[in-house]
């Protein structure tokens, strides 16, 4: 008599998870994160609501944990391309910014998948939802930063320092507003919408910026 296979619980369990991370963008890019419920996302998804409240402890939580497969499916689907500084990386595996020893270069070539990732409209509606909301809750404001950010940022940081042990930046400059003043410009034009968000605009931006970082004659 043939035996009847147990349910595989992991890849069960593993389907459940997609469908509630898929059906929380959803959600989020048609209505808003505000409007975007625990029970809507478990309805979406065709899971219960008690199912999504054994993994996650908010909506936040669901929408965040999202996000961050999200931006590593869309990572990979590209082919590993630079990490950008809007978004961090599933897992914290980002391997770091290039250092090819022209800082100039670099720096052009994470700003342009910035740019792309920004202009992304997979990931374009769920980003904004995210920083809108983290604007008016301080709570949901701080995972924002702790989450997506602080990774992404401390990759700058880390090729900066490189830069200034190599002499390519001055020893005195701060490489936590150096990258301020590189990412800052392009969340500025994104967010705002007040012109297009292009390569063209992100390669001045860095020479811009490398025009104040650099060692002085």
């Amino acid at each position: 008599m043939a035996t009847t296979k147990a349910p595989d619980a992991g890849r069960r369990s593993d389907r459940s998870r997609r469908a509630i991370h898929d059906a929380a963008l959803a959600l989020v890019t048609e209505q808003g994160y505000r409007r975007t419920t625990i029970e809507g996302i478990a309805a979406r998804a065709g899971v219960g609501k008690q199912t999504i409240y054994r993994w996650w402890p908010s909506k936040a939580a669901v929408l965040m944990d999202a996000f961050l497969d999200l931006a590593g499916r869309t990572a990979e689907d590209a082919g590993g391309a630079p990490q950008p500084a809007s978004a961090a990386s599933s897992g914290g595996s980002a391997p770091g910014l290039p250092d090819t020893g022209d800082l100039a270069a670099d720096l052009k070539t994470v700003l342009r998948a910035t740019v792309d990732e920004l202009n992304n409209p997979v990931l374009e509606a769920v980003t904004r939802a995210l920083t809108a909301e983290g604007i008016v809750d301080a709570k949901l404001g701080a995972e924002f930063v702790q989450q997506l950010l602080d990774p992404q940022l401390a990759l700058y940081v880390t090729r900066l320092r490189a830069a200034q042990e190599a002499g390519h930046v001055r020893a005195e400059v701060d490489p936590r507003i150096a990258l301020e003043l590189l990412i800052g410009p392009l969340m500025h034009r994104w967010l705002l919408r007040t012109l297009p968000l292009t390569h063209a605009y992100a390669d001045e931006v860095v020479d811009y910026a490398i025009g104040g970082l650099t060692p002085r004659a």
